[in-house]
């Protein structure tokens, strides 16, 4: 039998990840669109069709429910019949969430199977944190009139004992401020210098004479008059020839560029997923591309897929395989922003060209 498996540590307690698991309403917000069956409490449609991986919607019943550890669900979708397991695990700093899905009947050929894995990737990984961040959130009580922070608050922790996290906490504060000072020094010295005069780097144009009829007019040789028992023909003097002018060389006409189209490709609570479709009109493959994509203020990339990606501030900087000639290709990327009304970036250029879809 074919199973694919998808494992993720999470920063949450076993029942709040339970929760997200099995309340249609959260599974619908990380997941897909997940609707209860009519007179059938342990059936739920999942609306799976169109998604990477995915030929048709599933139609998934629940077999074996242990809160909060275990939850097994037969899953139908179409001619092909699967089991997912879910399994919940503690841990020292949340719990260890597992996802294991067996082929049963039908078939998975192997791109189906890595598209269906990189999705519930996605969907672990990326999209359910942000869930329990935001359900994590609904727990805390911030009502300070009445007693401060009495709810529950987050899992994450810090290590080691409380002088030590003061020590850790007046070590980043004073690292803050010295990039601070730096920043601003930096900043009045840049207006005080002089601004050297640079040299016009264009070089002054000469103009090209060419030699003209005129200007090299042959000279006139005189004729010597033949002796009679020998008759030679007069031998004129060598004109000049005028040397032909050397023209620039015809450049070589450059590469199409590369053009590119962004897309959202879907939207999350605290994020969305995007992607960038690269494509090549020219006669030979393009190597050496380079994505520039602006972010939020508060933005962070998630996962990549088909390509290699570095974040610095609101700059991330993508770049990948070679582009064939005359085709395409296509990387997609998970954005995580506490902004909620943001779905899509600020920027997006390619080898400095302005992306499409924007």
């Amino acid at each position: 039998m074919i199973e694919i498996g998808t494992e993720v540590d999470l920063f949450h307690p076993p029942a709040r990840v339970w929760r997200a698991l099995t309340d249609a309403a959260y599974l619908t917000k990380w997941f897909v669109e997940a609707t209860p069956v009519a007179d059938a409490p342990d059936r739920l449609l999942l609306r799976t069709a169109g998604l990477s991986g995915f030929d048709a919607d599933v139609e998934a019943t629940v077999v074996e429910r242990q809160a909060p550890e275990r939850l097994v669900l037969h899953c139908r979708e179409g001619d092909r019949q699967t089991v997912l397991t879910c399994t919940v695990v503690p841990t020292s700093h949340g719990c260890r969430l597992s996802l294991h899905e067996m082929l049963e009947q039908g078939e998975w050929n192997d791109a189906q199977g890595d598209r269906r894995a990189e999705q519930h990737q996605q969907a672990l990984a990326v999209r359910l944190p942000a869930i329990l961040d935001w359900l994590a959130f609904q727990q805390v009580d911030l009502r300070r009139a009445e007693g401060g922070l009495t709810a529950e608050l987050p899992v994450v922790r810090l290590l080691g004992d409380g002088r030590t996290r003061t020590r850790r906490l007046g070590a980043v504060l004073i690292g803050a401020l010295a990039v601070l000072l730096l920043a601003v020094g930096a900043g009045v010295w840049a207006t005080r210098r002089p601004t050297a005069e640079l040299p016009d780097a264009t070089p002054p144009s000469t103009p090209l004479v060419l030699p003209t009829a005129t200007s090299a007019a042959p000279r006139p040789t005189p004729t010597r008059t033949a002796t009679a028992g020998s008759r030679r023909s007069a031998t004129p003097h060598p004109t000049p020839t005028a040397r032909p002018s050397r023209t620039p060389g015809a450049t070589a006409p450059s590469a199409p560029a590369l053009t590119a189209r962004y897309e959202t490709v879907s939207d999350r609570l605290l994020g969305y997923r995007g992607a960038v479709t690269l494509t090549n009109p020219g006669s030979a493959a393009k190597e050496g591309w380079t994505v520039i994509v602006t972010l939020g203020a508060r933005a962070s990339i998630g996962n990549v897929n088909g390509a290699e990606a570095s974040q610095n501030g609101k700059v991330v900087t993508f770049t990948g395989s070679a582009v064939p000639a005359g085709g395409s290709m296509t990387f997609r990327f998970d954005v995580r922003d506490p902004d909620a009304s943001v779905t899509a970036p600020e920027g997006c250029t390619v080898d400095g060209e302005a992306c499409a879809g924007l």
